[in-house]
């Protein structure tokens, strides 16, 4: 009976071990999502004067991989800017592979610029040159992570924030604006 006993303790604690050596093994290989942050914008008002119905915003995208031993490679990344509820611009960053450093994080800088829709650029720099003015940013890919040369399955990422601009058509207080998840309640 006591032989048992100690046979019984003794798988139990070695389910226990090996069950929380699993555990920590799959924290260590789970990689994290990528981090997206806006750390520049900018809606140039320097033709303000002469009336002009067509205009251009400037932005610098960072995309940060927190993941020291994934690689990511992104599919085609859909970056659009709302103004209200009216579409500011689009714009389509073409794939591409964002690498690992054991170091630090390796971040990948987008620096760009896009076409404002026409009818809306007035109303914008109305809006900018009154007070300040609150864009969305909805941003969406599809990633893969490759982890100790082992693929992962395709993964969507869906990504907002709200940039708020001042009178001098830069990001207000000059913060970089984070990208979080997409709030399910928001969606139609």
């Amino acid at each position: 009976m006591c032989e048992t006993k100690n046979l019984c303790l003794w798988l139990v604690q070695l389910v226990y071990i090996l069950g929380l050596l699993a555990f920590c093994l799959w924290l260590a290989v789970h990689p994290r999502s990528p981090a997206y942050s806006i750390i520049k914008f900018s809606v140039p008002l320097t033709n303000h004067n002469n009336g002009s119905s067509h205009g251009r915003i400037e932005y610098e995208l960072d995309i940060k991989n927190p993941n020291r031993d994934s690689c990511i490679l992104y599919d085609d990344t859909f970056l659009t800017f709302y103004y209200g509820e009216d579409k500011v611009g689009n714009k389509t960053i073409p794939c591409f592979y964002q690498g690992r450093n054991r170091e630090k994080s390796e971040i990948h800088r987008l620096i760009d610029q896009m076409d404002v829709e026409t009818r809306l650029w007035t109303d914008l720099r109305k809006a900018i040159m009154n007070a300040s003015a609150e864009l969305r940013v909805d941003l969406s890919t599809k990633i893969v992570y490759y982890t100790w040369g082992i693929k992962s399955k395709q993964q969507g990422i869906n990504r907002e924030g709200k940039i708020r601009i001042g009178k001098d058509g830069m990001i207000l207080n000059n913060k970089e604006v984070k990208l979080r998840r997409a709030s399910k309640k928001w969606k139609l």
